[in-house]
């Protein structure tokens, strides 16, 4: 009886009915964000721990007072309704109490990517224009390096002790009350206005700053409270960077809201992770990206099936990993989604059919209404006929996801970017019919006759080569498959007098690779047109903050080995085999005298 509870409780159906029993009712009190729910929440569970860390924790209770303190010396340095406040501060408890604090008074807190660096630091923040800047004493020497650049009359400040001449916001934060403010001491945000800005990857180009309303960070919260079934007893191992909005609001909004505990470090550590998670007694886990794959492929662990997890959650777990993941550490439940910050729909993988991203309910296909269009790769925008209009995909046709923007329903609107041109070229028009209006994820997928959808690509990363697509994400699949390549990275490189972009992969080999042995298998599992033309051994592939590869310093080196030290190799079609690219076979093939 008990096993056909759990059962019950795991039902894709009834998976869906919570997220929507605890989405429902948000839109009744435009007044109810969640900095008013976390002190709602610290009157219900008191002294239960909320955030956890190595270096201390922070009880519900706590917690609202430090967003108390937090709100009390915005309002102290004249913050009012509308200002923006930008945050560079690694994972800790105090980086939630500032970001709630903060928004609770109506001011926009940006996320700083902790990454970023001199001007490109200063670019994200200028985004928002802040009136101050917060950084972390581990931060701040970064942030003094990019005041410079940074836009007249910002104030910066530290939270710790640090080496620098910014006045400090842990010694200011003492001398307030953490007592709930009085109403009449600020003007309150609703759910329509601004709560925070968080910036995509910038996998290409600079970081751009997405807008995130309170209803936004309410729906995230709530939607996957009810997905994943959040108790008060779960715990929540997050080492996801708190500047996404996976780290920073759906694996800590989440589990808040229905009453458990964040277990937050500062980053993931394969060699730590098991023996961290058993010793939190974490109920749940959220991953992202590359992270799972990175797991797989560390050595055996003694606590990796000794942990108390029932479910993992996340994006971006390929299908060649998942079997292994959720076998090797005893995984009883993986909910895969997709979503994007900025987006104005989501996909869930309930059922947990593997290497899928999700779909969308047939009785909720009405509120979220989802497409794929046919995508014409080489001129990088949806295909469109005699009349303009865009065609839908057939059963696993590949094609771009595209949400439509209604205007009565405050789930599919698309808030935008900072930047109005960027959020103009986000948006689809005239697609099915005149004035209609769509939000172009730009990632191409297929879907298949259960209506499942699977991810195929990047619209950047998919190239044509000898006149068909090319699916990075396809070929990187294979290739990382074969023995001995721990990390790989494709992408499309142009060829002196041919037409399109000739594969490219980045190869990260441990010893014993055999170069040939990976062409084999390649011509056994690829068409010749999808099989890499350029390989390149590399030391490491340099990853974004949330385990994205970043390929983009890849393709602008190319292959001219006199640009490149790595190995690099060619496939010589004559000989049937890869050989080493030097400078006079690189000469011949500028001239176009080697067969491809």
């Amino acid at each position: 009886m008990a096993a056909h509870r759990d059962e019950n409780k795991r039902s894709p159906l009834r998976a869906w009915v919570r997220a929507l029993e605890l989405t429902a009712p948000i839109e009744k009190d435009r007044s109810r964000t969640l900095p008013v729910l976390i002190r709602q929440l610290a009157e219900q569970h008191g002294d239960a721990p909320a955030l956890v860390s190595s270096g201390g924790e922070l009880s519900y209770r706590s917690l609202a007072s430090q967003c108390n303190r937090y709100a009390r010396w915005g309002l102290a340095r004249g913050l009012r309704h509308g200002d923006a406040v930008g945050l560079v501060m690694d994972n800790c408890p105090d980086y939630l109490a500032i970001w709630l604090g903060l928004c609770g008074i109506g001011v926009t807190v940006a996320l700083i990517n902790t990454n970023l660096r001199g001007e490109s630091l200063a670019h994200s923040l200028n985004l928002v224009s802040p009136r101050y800047v917060i950084a972390g004493a581990s931060l701040a020497a970064a942030l003094s390096e990019a005041r410079a650049h940074l836009l007249p009359g910002v104030e910066c400040w530290v939270n710790g002790m640090a080496a620098v001449d910014m006045p400090r916001l842990d010694l200011a934060l003492t001398a307030l009350p953490g007592e709930p403010l009085e109403a009449g001491e600020f003007r309150a945000p609703t759910l329509a206005d601004r709560a925070l800005c968080i910036y995509t990857s910038g996998t290409t180009g600079l970081p751009k700053a997405a807008n995130v309303s309170h209803y936004r960070v309410m729906q995230w919260s709530h939607w996957f409270a009810g997905l994943i079934d959040v108790r008060p007893a779960d715990r929540m191992y997050n080492c996801l960077p708190l500047y996404h909005s996976v780290g920073g609001v759906v694996a800590t909004g989440a589990i808040l809201v229905a009453g458990g505990a964040v277990v937050l470090r500062p980053r993931f550590s394969a060699s730590a992770f098991w023996k961290d998670v058993v010793d939190e007694r974490c109920t749940l886990f959220q991953y992202i990206g590359e992270l799972c794959r990175y797991l797989v492929n560390s050595p055996t662990q003694a606590d990796e099936t000794r942990h108390a997890l029932r479910l993992a959650c996340g994006n971006g777990l390929r299908g060649d990993v998942w079997p292994e993941f959720q076998q090797r550490f005893r995984i009883p439940q993986i909910l895969e989604y997709y979503a994007s910050t900025e987006g104005n729909f989501s996909l869930y993988n309930c059922e947990g059919r593997v290497g899928a991203i999700g779909r969308i309910p047939p009785f909720l296909s009405h509120r979220v209404p989802v497409a794929l269009v046919k995508f014409d790769v080489a001129a990088g925008a949806p295909w469109r006929d005699a009349e303009g209009r865009c065609a839908r995909c057939a059963p696993n046709e590949v094609g771009e996801a595209i949400g439509q923007i209604l205007a009565a329903s405050g789930a599919t609107r698309f808030e935008g970017y900072t930047d109005p041109e960027a959020s103009g070229k986000k948006i689809l028009r005239n697609v099915f019919a005149s004035e209609d209006a769509w939000y172009r994820t730009g990632d191409l997928m297929r879907q298949d006759a259960q209506g499942f959808f699977y991810f195929v690509d990047r619209v950047g990363d998919t190239f044509r080569w000898k006149g068909e697509n090319v699916s990075t994400t396809e070929v990187a699949a294979v290739i990382g498959s074969c023995p001995k390549v721990s990390d790989v990275a494709v992408y499309g490189v142009a060829v002196p007098d041919t037409d399109g972009r000739a594969g490219m992969a980045a190869l990260v080999v441990e010893p014993g690779f055999d170069l040939q042995q990976l062409r084999r298998t390649l011509a056994a599992r690829l068409p010749a047109y999808a099989r890499p033309l350029f390989i390149r051994i590399v030391a490491a592939i340099e990853l974004t903050g949330t385990f994205k590869l970043r390929k983009q310093d890849l393709v602008l080196e190319g292959y001219d080995p006199l640009r490149v030290s790595d190995a690099l190799y060619v496939e010589d079609g004559a000989r049937d085999a890869y050989v080493r690219l030097d400078a006079a076979l690189y000469a011949g093939l500028k001239a176009g005298k080697l067969r491809l």
